[in-house]
């Protein structure tokens, strides 16, 4: 009884340390200083007003959010066709294959970031919303590819062994069968790839411009010359968006069959 207990306080104590700035983050948003103090002198909801008045704020969010629904979206339908050739059928070159597209994901992220700025420039992609969907793309499928991959190889065959049996097309059995029967692992790529392109700095930094900034970009380029709550508040913000997408995955399939 006292082994638990002291394995329940020290579980507890490592939440607390991981939390508390996160917790710090929640308290200083709330905040009407000018500058960041902790603990605050006056409380309010003038920074979280600040943030809807701030136009550059604003904008590079709606330009994140675009390009993660597009990025998300492409890398869905690219991603599932590639897991369901590399998952299902074994054949010469496959290793090749799926080490080539998964090959992101061991280059260092600035390295990336700088070999796409000297491919992009020539072709005049970048600063525009067509490089960063291109970029933060390259970063995203791998994930993807990984995920759907596992959830190709583990599926049980007999549903659709079943339904080919009773004269249905190979495409119907796919798109009537094999799919749902993924969907947990849909759900879980999607919301990866939604959140890795939305909060994808380094990429952006190379490609981004005077014309388009991410939203991750303009918050780098704001702390650097203020420090007051505003950066507090939209990170309390993110942080909600982040909950909100976990809770749509918990609603829908389960976390945890969702990750599974």
């Amino acid at each position: 009884m006292g082994g638990r207990v002291l394995s329940g306080a020290i579980i507890l104590g490592l939440y607390l340390f991981l939390l508390a700035p996160i917790l710090i983050v929640f308290i200083v948003s709330f905040s009407i200083d000018p500058f960041l103090i902790f603990p605050p002198s006056a409380w309010g909801f003038k920074w979280y007003g600040e943030i809807l008045r701030n136009p550059e704020f604003t904008r590079a969010f709606r330009l994140s959010f675009s390009i993660a629904l597009v990025v998300t979206t492409i890398g869905l339908m690219v991603g599932t066709l590639a897991a369901f050739v590399l998952g299902r059928f074994q054949f010469r070159g496959r290793d090749g294959i799926l080490g080539f597209f998964t090959a992101p994901l061991l280059i260092p992220s600035i390295v990336l970031g700088l070999s796409l700025l000297l491919v992009f420039l020539p072709l005049g992609l970048v600063s525009t919303f067509r490089g960063l969907v291109l970029g933060h793309l390259l970063v995203v499928l791998p994930y993807v590819i990984r995920i759907l991959v596992v959830a190709f190889q583990t599926m049980s065959k007999q549903y659709e062994e079943a339904a080919l049996s009773l004269g249905a097309p190979p495409w119907v059995v796919f798109w009537r069968v094999t799919l749902p029967l993924i969907t947990p692992s849909l759900v879980a790529s999607a919301a990866l790839a939604f959140i890795l392109s939305f909060d994808e700095v380094v990429i952006s930094l190379f490609l981004v411009g005077s014309r388009v900034k991410t939203l991750p970009v303009a918050i780098y380029e704001y702390v650097e010359f203020r420090t007051d709550p505003q950066i507090a508040a939209l990170s309390v913000l993110l942080i909600l968006l982040s909950i909100l997408i976990v809770l749509i995955i918990e609603r829908t399939v389960g976390l945890f069959r969702a990750i599974r």
